[in-house]
């Protein structure tokens, strides 16, 4: 899912992996593995550095922007934590 995502937006914002490692602060290696699905488990820091450099919240990054958490689905319901 990731190595999907982050080949979307880096060519959503017409970006090389080169690009991208640059705005990023990451190496060119990392944007590979990442994009081919080698690096399984990027680190939180990582992550992060990504989302920061297309602006973006980390749930933005890893596609679930759209998804509901329990604690959306208990609020909506009324309930209390």
């Amino acid at each position: 899912m990731l190595p999907n995502r982050l080949k979307q937006l880096r060519k959503e914002h017409d970006w090389t992996q080169q690009k991208l490692a640059e705005k990023a602060g990451l190496s060119f290696n990392a944007i590979t593995k990442i994009e081919q699905g080698v690096a399984e488990h990027p680190t939180l820091k990582t992550l992060l550095k990504l989302a920061n450099a297309f602006g973006i919240g980390l749930d933005e990054l890893v596609g679930m922007q759209n998804r509901s958490t329990s604690i959306d689905k208990s609020k909506s319901k009324g309930l209390k934590l």
